[in-house]
Parts: structure tokens; sequence; C-alpha cells
């Protein structure tokens, strides 16, 4: 592809409403556009093809492993997610809207419901299962702050997948098979990733993994083992028991529980002093929600004790109806791991993958059965799967940069090779940057042709934000023959025969 056909709209200013590099640097370097401040994007030529190839790597790997794709409609009905009972529990980022008719439709954030109702109308026996479908589609999230770009949108496309089995001994090891899949995906994509225990949010479910690309930019905070791989999100991080005796200082916190068709219970949470409350491990513990500080100075009805204060507290301490013990509180760095003792420290990471042990929730809520052996009307036990197609983008960037812009990994990147030409006006440079173009698409590398007229820094400052892999620069000395051959990470630059050229990079790209 030629430069001067291609859109590619390069910007020297900083939007001003950017704080993240990749955010910065897919607008800049013509990536994407944005529609206004609302949190969606367009994607223009060089973001498209790169939104592709991680796509195609997605895909590959899915289809190798014996999924099949399919393509579910965008628009859900809302009477689907009132029978899986997560109408409510969703909260505002579902966007909901009638048609003329006045049914009530919403955009669906994921695809639980439509898959599990495409089941139950077409599989019946157990003859037809295991059965794993996915697709690669439009997904929409009303975020109340969208931000950070791609990362944090309204709108993204996301592979989303889910398995059907006769019991949970074959949905565990599909699972297994999953978490070994996403791995050689995260890896052809070239990206720095950890696979950590995570908590399974508004999805349900019983055991969930995330694969998180480890950026400091990172929103997520991630518990991970100095000495073993253990890893996993504050929110579902352990750590080996404390002992504390008897006396010990603790804190109460009364948290005003919120559950669905708005109803609210006050919860008074105890922890040993210097311990955070971690507010979805709260959650969990009472099966709410979401939490908010309570201003009630009644004496809560319930109360949640730290599991690890055990017998150091004296239940009766509380005028409580209901008194549970539960793991409340954040892991701390220092703690240590409930593995092999190794001390525990913190990261931070971008999920870019989450796949889920769902067992029968949705099944049986939703009426997916099958006949097993014996005739006998079973749910299905179920599993899924998720992948961020277009945050990836973002996260590879976030991972993958430096002061002056983008650097690609090679699966991902827009094209392998920037062929510039220093000044167009030089008939000998434009003859020799013209000859390796045509060489290097006869060879079936993917090229991008710099022929425009602009100065050569001009040029070479767009090179290095939009940050393709390898350039070759047509300048100064190629009447001695020689030309330059650049590494966009870390600049390198390399002085290379004109005569060795074609050979060169072709052995450099595609070694």
């Amino acid at each position: 592809m030629k430069f001067s056909t291609l859109l590619i709209p390069t910007s020297k200013e900083t939007p001003g409403d950017a704080s993240l590099a990749s955010h910065i640097y897919l607008l800049r370097g013509g990536f994407i556009d944005s529609v206004g401040d609302s949190g969606l994007y367009n994607f223009l030529p060089l973001g498209k093809k790169v939104l592709d190839k991680i796509r195609f790597v997605v895909k590959e790997e899915l289809d190798r492993a014996g999924c099949q794709e399919v393509a579910l409609s965008f628009v859900t009905p809302e009477s689907l997610w009132r029978e899986s009972g997560r109408l409510e529990k969703y909260g505002r980022e579902l966007l909901r809207f009638k048609d003329r008719k006045e049914n009530n439709f919403v955009l669906g954030p994921t695809h639980e419901e439509m898959m599990v109702n495409l089941i139950r109308r077409t599989v019946k026996s157990y003859k037809q299962l295991p059965l794993h479908l996915y697709q690669i589609n439009l997904k929409f999230r009303d975020e109340i702050r969208p931000r950070f770009g791609l990362m944090r949108g309204r709108e993204f496309l996301m592979k989303d997948g889910y398995s059907f089995h006769v019991n949970r001994e074959d949905m565990q090891r599909e699972f297994a098979h999953m978490e070994e899949t996403y791995k050689t995906i995260f890896t052809r994509l070239g990206v720095d990733f950890r696979v950590v225990e995570a908590d399974s949010g508004a999805i349900g479910g019983t055991g969930s993994k995330e694969f998180m690309v480890l950026a400091d930019s990172g929103e997520d905070t991630i518990v991970i083992c100095e000495s073993c791989e253990y890893g996993a999100n504050i929110e579902a991080a352990v750590a080996e028991p404390k002992v504390y005796d008897e006396g010990v200082t603790y804190i109460s916190v009364k948290m005003k529980a919120h559950y669905d068709e708005g109803k609210s219970k006050v919860i008074a949470f105890v922890l040993p002093e210097g311990a955070e409350l971690q507010e979805v491990k709260a959650c969990k513990a009472v099966g709410a929600n979401d939490l908010s500080v309570s201003d009630e100075s009644a004496q809560a009805p319930i109360v949640v004790i730290e599991q690890s204060l055990g017998a150091a507290v004296d239940p009766h301490d509380f005028d409580a109806k209901e008194i549970f013990y539960e793991d409340i509180s954040s892991v701390k760095e220092g703690d240590r791991c409930v593995h092999c003792g190794g001390v525990l420290r913190y990261t931070k990471g971008i999920e870019v993958g989450h796949i889920f042990q769902l067992g029968t929730r949705y099944s049986e809520a939703l009426g997916c059965h099958f006949l097993d052996e014996n005739g006998k009307s079973v749910p299905m036990v179920m599993g899924t799967y998720g992948i961020g197609v277009s945050r990836l983008l973002a996260a590879i960037i976030e991972q993958n940069h430096d002061e002056r812009g983008c650097i690609w990994t090679r699966e991902c990147a827009p094209f392998i090779v920037q062929i510039i030409v220093a000044n167009m006006k030089d008939e000998a440079q434009k003859a020799w940057g013209e000859k390796l173009y045509y060489e290097m698409r006869e060879k079936g590398i993917e090229v991008l042709f710099d022929d425009r007229t602009k100065r050569f820094g001009s040029k070479m400052r767009d090179y290095e934000l939009i940050g393709i892999p390898y350039a070759v620069v047509m300048g100064k000395n190629l009447p001695e023959g020689k030309v330059e051959f650049i590494t966009r990470e870390g600049m390198v630059k390399e002085e290379v025969g004109i005569e060795d050229l074609s050979l060169f990079v072709e052995k450099r790209v595609l070694s």
C-alpha cells in the first residue's frame, strides 16, 4: 500500500481527554477516530488492519481447538435477561430500549442468554454434546464514565464463547483446554501476560480465571507470588491465614448492601485493625450487587466477621440476628502465598480475557435441558470464555510504546515493513524505493511505501508514531550503495548494501 493513497490522518497534537499512551497514540497515529466524547470510536484503515489481525489469530486458534463460530443478534430481547435473573443485577450499564411495537430490548454486553436460548431450541440429546460455540461480535456497555479510549469504551468488539456439557467433569476439561488455547493466543500476539484467579462478577459461576496483560497503566491490581506461579485479581486473592489471639483489636465497618429491585440491608463487617475491606469479597459474602457507606446509627442486624479472626472474636459481643465468618479482607503486599509460602506483591494488569465455570447457573434459569442416557431431562453444564478483541489494541500499545509512539508486535502490526524515500524528487531514491516495494509485495510481505513529498523529518516522525516493526530508508547514502534498515523497537539502525537489500529485508522480516 502507498502512503499517499491511504487514509492515515496523523497528528502532532495530544488529544485533550487522553491520558493513556494507547489512547494518545492510537488517535494521533490515525488508527481510530473519536465520535465526540461518547466513548465511541471509528476504526480507520490502519486500526481496522490491526483489529483484523488480532481477530484472525483468535479465530484460527479457536477453530483449531474445535470451537464453532456463529454470529448472534446484537439486539437481545429483554425477556431473556429477565428470565435469567440478570436484568436488575447488571444495572444501568445495560442499555434498554423499545421498538415501534413497544417490545423491550437490550444491546448485549455479553450473550449468555442469547446463546442458551439458541441451544435450548436446537440441542435435545446427550448425543449432541459437548458443544462449544463462539462469536466475535459487537457488544455495548453503557459506561457512566467512558475513558481511556479503547480500554473502556462503550461499544467494543469481543470474542465470547460458550460450551455445553453433560456433566461438570467434561466442562472442567474444556475449561482447562480453553486456558491453554488462550495462552497460545496471547503468546502469538506477543504480549507479556499472566493468568490469575478472579471473581466471576455479574457473569456468575463458581470459578474463573483472568488473562492480564502486565502494564503499569492497568486498572486492575493483581496479587502475584514471587516464588511460584500463583496470581489473582485483588478481588479474589487469598493469602496464608493469619492467627489472631484473643483480645485482638478489631474494627467494624457498617455498609449498606444493595440487592435487586431496590432492596437493601445494613451490614456490619468486622476486620482486624489495619485490614481493608475488599468490597467484591464482601458483596459475595452477603449475595449483594454492590455496597455503599451506611450512616445509620442503629445496630446492624447482620454481622460478617473476617474468617481469620476466628475464635479471637466473641460473637456475643454483637447484638445481631445473623453472624457469618467469611474472607472479606484485601490481601496486602508482604502477605504469604497460600500455595508455597512465598511473598505476595502487587502489580498492575489489563484484563484481556476471562474464562468462567458457569455450571448450571443459566441452563436451569432458562430451561436448557437435554435427555441423558437414561432418558432423564437434566440441565446442561456450561462454561463461558471471553476475549476483549478491540481492547487488545490498547493493551498491546500500553505494553509496547516509547516517547515517540507505538511499537507493534509482529503478529499485530498493520504492515511489517515501511519503505521511506527521503526525497521523492531524487529519481534514484524513488526508483530504488519502488523496486523494493514491488519485490516485497511479490514475496507476500506486507509493506507500506511512504511515497509522499513531505520532508524527511516529518516522514520519520510518522514512522515512529505509527510503529511498524521495520523500515528501510532510501536516503543520502544511496550514491555509495547504502541504505538504512531500522528496527522500530529501540530505533536500532543498520547500514545495508543496496544490492543485497531485498534478500536482507526478506530474511529479517520473515525470520
